[in-house]
């Protein structure tokens, strides 16, 4: 905990008060407030380009205690709006790091508060759900921060993903690769691209905006639509460009956002989860071997199970334990297969990378 004690209030949509302690930007920060159980990976947490426009709650007691490592991340910055602690760490323990979490937080321009009883809130948010917050240390008010509160958009029917996607095309692998990936992406993490690349894959990484006949420029042997922020239903320029990519007949692998994306190219509608999962403790079951399989998950939308069920076009692969969400689905007319959560596992179990090898071999 910093020594400064700067104060520092939360307030929830539904009129929740928690007052805490300063920590990162002084300032104020608005988004849709979320929760995340892992006990680690707090940096690639930070910059994964998924939790755009989320303000984020680490279940965990302590955060920072192993400082900040420059290779630690999955996007060039941080992408959370704002973050809610019990104790954040000035001190670290890890000789490799190169800085404190605090410095971090500061230049990424990161508003944070700690002294909160995250588990309290944390629970408050499994009953309630989840919904808008502001967390301000420059603005105590708490009467003054519910008028602003009321004006932050909600993430239903929010598009976000163009505006974390690249704006440049590029490429990754070696280029004399058999096995050429056309990305498309709507926030990419890092370690997802690495995983291709280490398994000889030469990718080209696309805008989210790229029309079929661009991506088919590269000539790829497959297809590979990311992960990303916001409503998948108000992607419906997405949408169309998935029906294209279908129809090339190769192979196609999405995950998280592109799973849900799959899911609306054939008809499946989509909705928002009361909470959502994020973490790196997740069971889901592989139906089709019938193992279990520890998962790291981030998102707050989920595919429809009715309509997953009765579409004669579609194999559930994948379903979640806890709660029977699906998890993982493939097409039985064309090469073509995704899941919810997140198999490239930084940070997390390294259960489900397999799933990399099975689309390299699908290309081949």
């Amino acid at each position: 905990m910093l020594q400064s004690k700067q104060p520092a209030v939360l307030v929830l949509a539904d009129g929740h008060v928690f007052h805490g302690f300063s920590f990162g930007k002084l300032g104020i920060a608005t988004g849709e407030i979320c929760f995340n159980t892992g006990m680690t990976g707090y940096q690639e947490v930070f910059t994964d380009p998924s939790y755009t426009g989320q303000v984020l709650i680490m279940n965990n007691v302590h955060v920072g205690n192993y400082g900040v490592k420059d290779i630690d991340v999955e996007s060039s910055s941080v992408k959370i709006r704002g973050l809610i602690a019990r104790n954040l760490e000035e001190q670290f323990s890890r000789i490799m790091a190169n800085g404190d979490l605090n410095a971090y937080l500061v230049s990424n321009n990161i508003v944070a508060i700690e002294g909160i009883d995250t588990r309290a809130l944390v629970a408050h948010i499994r009953t309630k759900g989840a919904m808008n917050c502001i967390i301000s240390s420059s603005i105590l008010e708490v009467n003054q921060l519910t008028q602003m509160l009321e004006s932050v958009p909600n993430m239903d029917g929010l598009e976000l993903a163009s505006t974390v996607s690249t704006t440049e095309e590029y490429e990754l692998g070696d280029p004399s690769s058999n096995v050429k990936v056309a990305v498309l992406d709507f926030g990419v993490k890092q370690h997802i691209l690495q995983c291709l690349v280490d398994r000889g894959a030469h990718i080209k990484v696309h805008p989210a905006k790229t029309p079929i006949s661009r991506l088919k420029e590269f000539n790829p042997n497959g297809f590979f639509i990311s992960n990303g922020p916001g409503d998948p239903a108000a992607m419906p320029y997405a949408v169309e460009t998935v029906k294209e990519i279908l129809k090339e007949q190769k192979p196609v692998f999405g995950i998280c956002l592109g799973h849900q994306l799959l899911a609306l190219a054939n008809d499946i509608p989509t909705f928002k989860m009361h909470h959502g999962h994020r973490g790196l403790n997740h069971p889901v079951k592989n139906i089709i071997t019938g193992q279990c399989e520890i998962t790291t998950q981030n998102h707050g939308f989920g595919v429809d199970p009715v309509a997953v069920r009765n579409n004669p076009n579609i194999e559930i692969t994948h379903v979640n334990l806890n709660d029977d969400s699906i998890e993982g689905i493939r097409l039985k007319d064309r090469p073509a297969f995704s899941v919810q959560y997140h198999p490239e596992s930084t940070p997390g179990p390294h259960d489900s990378r397999y799933l990399f090898d099975r689309f390299i071999e699908m290309m081949k």
